[in-house]
């Protein structure tokens, strides 16, 4: 059952991604008032629904940028954590127990990737991955809030989340499924069409078709990723398709061709749609989807795939400085710190990000940091025209304008709502988009 505050927080998914019109039986329901974010949070908007997802990812970005940042940030995450381990999207009331039903598969993953990353916290760690474990579904797969059925997104994330933390999916198990299994579920093989084989479903449905951000995010997990992605063994030639003989037997994809099967999706893809992703919702025209060509970028690197990533890293150069920092509430730290992540792991310069100062934009959304790089170690960028380390100017307005501006007449909804919304009501997104591809969706809740 969806507390009231779930049910706002789908209505107003509603009225977002769907163009203005929330589903009836949501017509009444009033939001939540508006919550103050602490001053310890990156970020100025409503933390409701993305305080943990965004806190985590910022942390995780400027940690792997040699950025120490301020311990009230760091214990502001720490904090979060609920008894069991697990964490929710945000808990206004540290001192009151949590409810475990609104305990949030999605921030708990990126939670253990940051306290990883930053080191020091493994007692909050383990206790968030055996949340994870408790917390799995029978058929190995993960769900956003415990109790409902697994989706690719949250299954992906929580297989980042055991991987930084050095625990072997194919040993993390309910009912003899294991996470890969539970992952694998969700992948489509043989007997879906050409375009589709490789991608992932958001939810397993008759005649469900691949979703982006449901494929960019779960193909990570596929090749074995955490945040940050910082490393790949590199292969120089495009990915393979999947190799299908005769009619296609309906049969999972195997574990070795996983992360090659989705990685050839992806760049068929981006190859198609000038080389981003498209996010598709009922009621609204199609527009560049920002979120999910950097899972892409992500999810090429870590497997290998540098070179077919590189024009997708390229496009969000140039196409990614309104998502990052000209949101509602001005930066959205959630989508800044995926672009700084982008731009580490495509080995772009995160302090000329297509002009922009992407270090220095995440800075000005959070508490001062303890230490920043300094100029000589900054100045290691592979740009030599780069602002050469934090302080410098955030953005050029020239440089900024260097790739075609074109995209932007059909993203008023990606824009006009904020990244980070956008992020944090991931679940809910592919939700309606399964419903535009054929997928009903099993939980209208989910982000």
């Amino acid at each position: 059952m969806l507390t009231a505050a779930r049910l706002g927080a789908t209505a107003l998914a509603g009225l977002l991604l769907a163009g203005g019109a929330a589903g009836p039986a949501l017509a009444d329901t009033p939001a939540p008032s508006p919550v103050t974010p602490p001053a310890a949070l990156y970020g100025k908007g409503d933390p409701t629904y993305d305080g943990v997802w965004r806190q985590a990812l910022a942390l995780t970005a400027l940690a792997s940028a040699k950025v120490v940042p301020a311990p009230a940030a760091v214990d502001w995450l720490t904090g979060q954590q609920c008894a069991d381990g697990g964490w929710p999207s945000f808990r206004a009331d540290t001192a009151a127990a949590c409810d475990p039903k609104t305990e949030d598969s999605n921030a708990t993953a990126v939670a253990v990737q940051a306290l990883t990353v930053l080191g020091g916290h493994q007692d909050a760690v383990a206790k968030g991955v055996d949340w994870l474990k408790a917390n799995q579904n029978a058929d190995g797969t993960w769900s956003y809030n415990p109790g409902n059925p697994g989706d690719a997104n949250s299954t992906g994330l929580a297989l980042n989340a055991l991987a930084a933390a050095h625990a072997d999916p194919a040993k993390v198990a309910k009912a003899r499924r294991t996470a890969w299994d539970g992952l694998a579920s969700f992948q489509l093989g043989c007997a879906a069409t050409a375009a589709e084989r490789g991608g992932f479903v958001y939810q397993p449905a008759a005649d469900a078709k691949a979703n982006g951000l449901a494929s960019a995010q779960a193909a990570l997990a596929a090749a074995g990723g955490a945040l940050p992605v910082t490393t790949t063994d590199r292969v120089d030639s495009a990915p393979v398709a999947l190799p299908c003989a005769g009619g296609g037997a309906a049969t999972a994809v195997p574990r070795a061709q996983s992360a090659e099967a989705a990685s050839a999706y992806l760049v068929s893809q981006l190859n198609a749609n000038g080389q981003h992703l498209m996010l598709t919702t009922p009621g609204a025209e199609p527009a560049p989807d920002l979120n999910a060509t950097s899972w892409a970028v992500l999810s090429l690197v870590k497997a290998g795939h540098p070179h077919q990533a590189a024009a997708a890293a390229d496009w969000l150069a140039g196409n990614g400085y309104t998502w990052a920092a000209k949101g509602k509430n001005g930066t959205d730290a959630a989508a800044a710190s995926t672009l700084l992540l982008v731009a580490q792991a495509a080995k772009l310069d995160p302090y000329n990000f297509g002009g922009t100062n992407l270090v220095q934009l995440l800075l000005d959304a959070g508490p001062k940091a303890a230490s920043v790089p300094s100029a000589a170690a900054s100045a290691a960028s592979a740009n030599p025209d780069g602002t050469a380390a934090p302080g410098s100017g955030i953005t050029d307005g020239e440089d900024n304008g260097g790739f075609s501006p074109i995209w932007l007449v059909g993203t008023g909804l990606v824009v006009g709502i904020g990244g980070g919304l956008a992020i944090s009501l991931n679940r809910r997104r592919q939700a309606a988009a399964a419903a535009s591809t054929g997928t009903p969706a099993k939980d209208d809740g989910q982000q």
